[in-house]
């Protein structure tokens, strides 16, 4: 990091939260505060949408998760166009005709007080956790990387976060959003393109990709019906249109978003753009990874990118192993060099691409071996060293091979996008306790400025939990896989309550909140046996809620009958 680079980083953020701060401080009534005085343009919703959902993790692991496994991620994503569709049809002239502030208000018009509670309950629970691990996803890294104080890091990013949320509500939010988008798209196209410039003068674009190709990077589609397999074609058209049904739908940090549209249509045509944006920003970002791949395999790379684990084996007495490995890297790599000279520069027989399969296998192999080794070293000091290094590829690059300057937008860029996901969070947090819960339970017929001073102490709150959170975090096997296993416990659950509400008039708010609460103890233990893919978990929640009510209802209604 050169001065360069501070100046860019700090410059970048200090100018979001200062903006974000002064546009929109004063707002005197909920309507302003929750839903932005409902001023919002549809490209200012589908950016705050979008800007919402791709946090720091995003940027982080994204990257990683294409230069280990490839693009068959962006399968995952494939339900988001088709949800969009259905929310704008179903969820939003129903929220927008009753003019509700938060979605879980209209599961009281339709069902009861307790139902709705519920619901709000289990939203703040699960994005409660995600907002800590929003802000403890680029700390640790970053941490790691640059060798700042993990917990600083945490406290920083909670802070001007908690400064323009507090300070303008729903409106901050949104209007900052845009900018972090702007930094997050810049930054990102600069990362790509310099990727390519830096590839050696005979590998065009086009022969990057034969070499991705070639190394099975870029398998996209995979339509094999394996519930082993977390990414196919139909776990992301099924269990993925669930799980973006239920987030776009039911997450009041998502709704909040959308509710503060100018009319129906703004809404309408906001959610159609993300959809329309959405798959092809995430094959972007992953294919940037893919090409961070063809990089190494024409420059060395660490045999982990965990900076963290060298320092862990180096005092370990398995630092004689760890040695023979990375010298059995460095040949992998020689032999490599070999390998693609001679797959670029001919016409790939079938003889090169084997050759180049076998040698990322051996590489592969030799890494998983360094894991192993790496785990064992963190034994002996009774620690925990996260050896799964996705998460720390993208950002190695960058500090690695980027110019002074750009360092410092890219790191802008990861901090942006954990700060616009985690001022969402809060904001949907406080909006929904404050009238979810703290309004409708505790304090009804206060004024509107009580609502919006305590809406503000809410979202400190929230603030101040999720920076505690992030403090005492551990990193999973991935980031953004973490954050889609908490959504997908939940979600399932959530999403057959709103179905049940919207199409199912003969269903009451008694049957609702039993099933609800039997479906989400069965969803958890699901999720800790194992029983299938979290992606799944949305359907199989979805489906029992609305099985399990239908039951109950029908049970309510034969002993009403017998009583009579």
């Amino acid at each position: 990091m050169q001065t360069l680079d501070w100046i860019v980083l700090i410059g970048t953020l200090l100018t979001i939260v200062i903006y974000g701060t002064l546009k929109t401080r004063g707002s005197k009534d909920v309507q302003d505060y929750v839903r932005g005085g409902n001023s919002s343009k549809w490209w200012t919703i589908g950016l705050s949408v979008m800007a919402t959902q791709a946090s720091a993790i995003t940027f982080l692991s994204t990257p990683g998760q294409a230069f280990h496994d490839g693009m068959g991620f962006v399968q995952f994503y494939f339900g988001v166009p088709l949800s969009m569709i259905i929310i704008c049809m179903v969820f939003i002239p129903i929220y927008h005709r009753l003019k509700v502030y938060t979605a879980y208000e209209f599961l009281e018009n339709r069902f009861d007080l307790k139902t709705r509670s519920l619901t709000a309950i289990l939203f703040l629970i699960q994005r409660g956790l995600a907002a800590g691990i929003t802000i403890y996803a680029p700390a640790i890294i970053l941490s790691a990387v640059l060798d700042w104080n993990l917990n600083y890091l945490n406290i920083i990013i909670g802070i001007l976060v908690i400064i323009y949320t507090v300070s303008g509500g729903t409106k901050a939010v949104s209007i900052t959003q845009k900018h972090q988008m702007a930094v997050i798209f810049a930054g990102m196209f600069v990362a790509f393109f310099l990727i390519i410039s830096y590839l050696p003068a005979d590998i065009t674009f086009t022969k990057a990709l034969d070499i991705a190709g070639a190394s099975g990077k870029m398998d996209i589609l995979n339509f094999e019906f394996n519930l082993e397999n977390r990414y196919t074609v139909w776990t992301g058209l099924i269990g993925g249109t669930f799980l973006a049904l239920s987030y776009f739908g039911t997450d009041q940090s998502q709704v909040q978003r959308y509710l503060s549209g100018k009319s129906m249509k703004e809404m309408q045509m906001g959610l159609i753009f993300n959809g329309l944006l959405k798959v092809p920003m995430q094959f972007f970002i992953l294919l940037v990874g893919v090409m961070v791949f063809v990089f190494y395999q024409f420059n060395a790379s660490p045999i982990n990118f965990n900076p963290a684990t060298d320092n862990v084996v180096l005092y370990s007495s398995c630092i004689d192993d760890y040695r023979m490995l990375q010298a059995e890297q460095q040949q992998i790599f020689d032999e490599k060099q070999v390998i693609v000279q001679q797959y670029s520069n001919s016409n790939p027989s079938k003889e090169n691409i084997k050759a180049l399969q076998k040698i990322n296998q051996k590489d592969k192999a030799n890494r998983e071996a360094a894991r192993i080794v790496i785990d064992e070293a963190a034994k002996e000091f009774d620690t925990k060293i996260e050896t799964n290094d996705k998460d720390y590829v993208f950002i190695h690059f960058i500090l690695n091979n980027l110019p002074r300057g750009l360092i410092g937008l890219l790191l802008a860029v990861i901090l942006s996008a954990a700060m616009s996901s985690t001022a969402s969070e809060l904001n949907a947090l406080a909006s929904t306790t404050s009238l979810d819960i703290y309004k409708r339970n505790f304090a009804e017929g206060k004024e509107d400025a009580h609502y919006v001073r305590a809406t503000k102490w809410f979202t400190f709150g929230w603030g101040i939990l999720a920076i505690i959170i992030a403090c005492v975090a551990y990193l999973a096997d991935n980031l953004i896989q973490l954050v889609n296993i908490i959504g997908s416990i939940f979600y399932g659950n959530v999403l057959g309550i709103f179905l049940l509400a919207f199409f199912f008039k003969a269903i009451k708010g008694n049957a609702v909140f039993i099933a609800a609460l039997i479906t989400q103890t069965i969803v958890v233990i699901g999720w800790w046996f194992d029983w299938m893919p979290y992606l799944w978990l949305n359907l199989f929640g979805c489906a029992l809620v609305m099985t399990i009510a239908f039951l109950i209802q029908i049970s309510m209604t034969c002993n009403e009958r017998t009583v009579s």
